[in-house]
């Protein structure tokens, strides 16, 4: 354990407190227990609802799904418990409950070995069916997607729901040709808590899977030891003029120390119901649940540490524009580009005076218009992708604002003309 980080284990209420010193001062971390199992199922079943409830409320429930019946020879399989899908990420999630009341520690560390080594070779067996053969699968929103197993790379969850894990248990498996990891159900519930992002958790749960393993109940432990390595770490260097004149350099660490909303204020709130109100209205003008799906996995990249910063911004450029005056329309606007390994991400997220047809047909020029530039000035135009959101007040009182989406992939083929009117429309300054 590293020198900046204590463990205080309270046996009364079962609860840790982790404490940490940042460069801010010192901070704690209370984990308390996984959620509560319902208690109208037996504690199996029970199990799998918390951890799809811990999941789908503190990430978004579009990204997690149900097991699904596939036909297996004269007979039926279930492909996992749970699964997590997002982006071209998944991760079966394989559950195993102690139904029973624990004996030793020794015949305990048995059973953990036992069931963990069954979880690696369903989870292994879920993978090469989805292979096979994809399978309708339905999410925590209720939709249904069909998932193909050759569409996404693939990690396997043991998660454990034990009420007393004996001290230095570490489950041993033989490799099974993919990422793997074991957690228990407060670990997988502190690590939804911490970051409040499906695609956040799934991307820490690739990143140490390729670490040597550790005792279950240690992944909090091991996460502030990577926080505070991140925290450390110097700023990848970029070319802040890929984004035009003005563009800044903003470096915040992948694993933030604070928990996600952790800030005095609920302004990370407003990225939450901004990816609601993108899930919901996509469903309403009947998008492909892939595509859909897809394009909230590319807003949830918003990096964790940024989305307290960017809601209370959202709120502020909000503000501004309603102080138009009549007959006139203010916009303002931030976006944001990174690398990724499978190509460019553009992130645009703009304020207008009110909604109607010029306003939402000016959104859409601007953001053809800035991934035109941006393609053009990286090289890379067939990989850059650009998510345009647009929010404009809504003043019926039912709701604050309302939501637009733009997502453009790919090369935007405009003519010389078109990016004439639109440059003349959507000048260059600063990073608008």
């Amino acid at each position: 354990m590293s020198d900046a980080l204590w463990r205080f284990t309270d046996p009364g209420n079962d609860s840790v407190s982790l404490i940490i010193e940042t460069p801010a001062g010192t901070h704690v971390r209370r984990i308390p227990r996984a959620m509560p199992l319902p208690t109208d199922v037996e504690p199996g079943i029970g199990a799998e609802k918390a951890a799809h409830t811990a999941a789908a409320t503190w990430g978004l429930p579009d990204f997690v799904f149900q097991s699904s019946l596939t036909r297996k020879g004269s007979g039926q399989r279930e492909l996992g418990d749970r699964l997590l899908l997002s982006g071209k990420r998944g991760a079966v999630i394989q559950i195993k409950s102690r139904t029973v009341k624990p004996k030793g520690d020794e015949e305990e560390r048995a059973w953990i070995q036992k069931v963990t080594k069954k979880a690696m070779s369903q989870a292994k067996g879920t993978v090469r069916m989805l292979r096979l053969q994809a399978a309708d699968m339905v999410n925590g929103r209720g939709t249904t997607l069909s998932v193909a197993g050759h569409a996404y790379e693939w990690m396997a969850v043991s998660l454990l729901d034990h009420e007393h894990v004996p001290d230095e248990t570490v489950p041993r498996f033989e490799p099974i040709g993919m990422p793997a990891l074991t957690l228990t159900r407060r670990d997988w519930d502190f690590l939804f808590d911490q970051l409040r992002s499906t695609t956040a958790v799934l991307d820490y749960l690739f990143r140490v899977a390729g670490e040597p393993p550790i005792a279950l109940g240690d992944e909090p432990v091991r996460y502030y030891q990577l926080a505070a390595a991140d925290a450390a770490a110097p700023p990848v260097d970029i070319d802040t003029e890929l984004v035009g004149p003005g563009g800044r350099r903003f470096s915040t660490p992948l694993l933030p120390q604070v928990p996600a909303g952790g800030g005095e204020t609920n302004a990370h709130l407003v990225i939450r119901v901004v990816l609601e109100d993108v899930a919901t209205s996509m469903l309403r003008d009947g998008v492909a649940e892939s595509d859909r799906l897809m394009v909230l996995a590319d807003l949830d990249r918003l990096p964790v540490g940024m989305r307290e910063e960017w809601g209370q911004l959202l709120l502020d450029m909000l503000d501004d524009v309603e102080q138009a005056p009549e007959g006139h329309v203010k916009w303002r606007s931030r976006r944001q580009l990174h690398e990724e390994a499978d190509g460019d991400r553009q992130m645009l997220f703009v304020c207008g005076t009110r909604f109607d047809k010029y306003v939402e047909a000016s959104f859409g020029s601007y953001v053809m218009l800035r991934h035109h530039q941006v393609g053009e000035r990286t090289g890379r135009p067939e990989s850059l992708c650009s998510v345009g959101v647009l929010l404009t007040p809504n003043y019926s009182g039912t709701r604050p604002w309302d939501t637009t989406l733009v997502k453009i992939l790919g090369p935007s083929h405009l003519s010389p003309e078109e990016v004439s009117e639109f440059e003349a429309l959507w000048p260059q300054s600063g990073t608008a």
